[in-house]
Formats: structure tokens, sequence, C-alpha cells
């Protein structure tokens, strides 16, 4: 039986990496696809191990997205960047979690709940976030026009990956940390689409044929 798991970290991690800043490499990625994350430090036996799988709904834009995550410091715009900043708050037993948790992107969530946050702090954090994601961070990506099948591609990696039970986090990973149970168990950074139908044999393959 194959152990499809492995099969797609040895697939990705024979595709082009990208690291922060990408600018230059811009034309490179294509306007619609799927991003697959790495981290420093993890590993999944011989190769570097996923944490992260995403992909965008709106039309053209994958590097949009990729800039949500590791460029604008803006938490609300990013589930990414708000995961890893509940790390480091929940880290240092901050009192200051719960209020991570409020957004402010729509009219009446800002006027409701601007005048509890410590805009400052949150600068700082969304910092150390961006240090984090630029620094640690790698990823490639495969281009996917409709997003019917963006989402499906997606989804079916995400729950291959998290049903893999021999693939852990190392020790030192900082989504041991986290206030979501299901990153800490699964060791991707990421809540949605975890345990759904994982790819079958023939969809393995099919994936594995878009890459030529």
């Amino acid at each position: 039986m194959k152990n499809s798991a492995l099969e797609l970290h040895q697939l990705f991690n024979q595709q082009k990496r990208f690291t922060f800043p990408f600018d230059k490499f811009i034309n490179e990625i294509p306007k619609n696809g799927i991003y697959i994350i790495f981290e420093s430090g993890e590993k999944y036996q011989a190769f570097d191990r996923i944490v992260r799988v995403g992909t965008h709904t709106g039309i053209n834009q994958l590097r949009s997205r990729l800039k949500q995550h590791f460029v604008k410091e803006n938490k609300n715009r990013s589930i990414f960047r708000k995961n890893i900043g509940r790390c480091f708050l929940n880290k240092d037993n901050s009192a200051y979690l719960n209020l991570w948790e409020l957004d402010t992107t729509s009219r009446v969530d800002k006027e409701k709940n601007l005048k509890l946050l410590d805009l400052p702090f949150e600068k700082e954090i969304e910092k150390m976030i961006s240090n984090y994601v630029q620094t640690n961070l790698s990823f490639c990506v495969f281009e996917i026009d409709t997003k019917d099948d963006r989402l499906f591609w997606e989804s079916k990696i995400v729950s291959t990956l998290a049903k893999a039970s021999d693939i852990k986090p190392t020790d030192k990973w900082l989504g041991n940390h986290s206030t979501k149970d299901k990153i800490k168990a699964s060791g991707l950074w990421q809540v949605n689409e975890l345990y759904n139908d994982a790819l079958t044999e023939t969809e393995l393959e099919q994936l594995k044929a878009k890459f030529g």
C-alpha cells in the first residue's frame, strides 16, 4: 500500500522553492494555484516537512494571498498569521491572548472592539510574526485555475497529511504552543479540511501528473 503522505513530501520537496523576499520571482508564481509551506527544522523522514497547505478563492489572488501571510502585518486578513500570534502569546502566558482574537475588519467590529485593543502591542506581535515567517518558512506552488479544483486538491492534500499517523512535529515547533488542539495534533498550521477524504491512489497519480 502506498504511503501517500510520503509521496506528497517527495513530490513537493522536488519543486522549486521560494523564500522571502520573493518579489523578484513573482512572475514564476502563478496567479491561481495552491501553495505548500515548509518550516526550518521540521522534517518528515528525509524530507522537509509540510506545515501548511493553502489556496485562495478569488480570481488571480495567489500572489496576493502569499503576501498576506508573509508581508502584510494584519492578522485579521491571514488566519495563518493569527495562529502564529496565538502561539507567541500563549507561550508567554500573555493576558492579551483573548484580545488577540478580536477582529476589527468590519465597521461593526471596529466600533465594538477597537477601543479594547493595545495597537502598539499588536504591532509588536505582528513584527514578531513577520520575522518568524520570513526567516523560517519556504514554499512551493503549483497552478490550478479554477476555484472548485483548488479547493478540491487543497482538501485532499491537507487530509492526507493530517491522517498520516507517522508525521510528527519536533518538540521545538512553535505550533506546539497553539491554543488549537487540531494544530498541535496534526502538526499543520491549519484547522480546516484536516479529516476529510484523503487522496485515493488514482487521485495521487493525477496530482503527480500535473508536474510532468
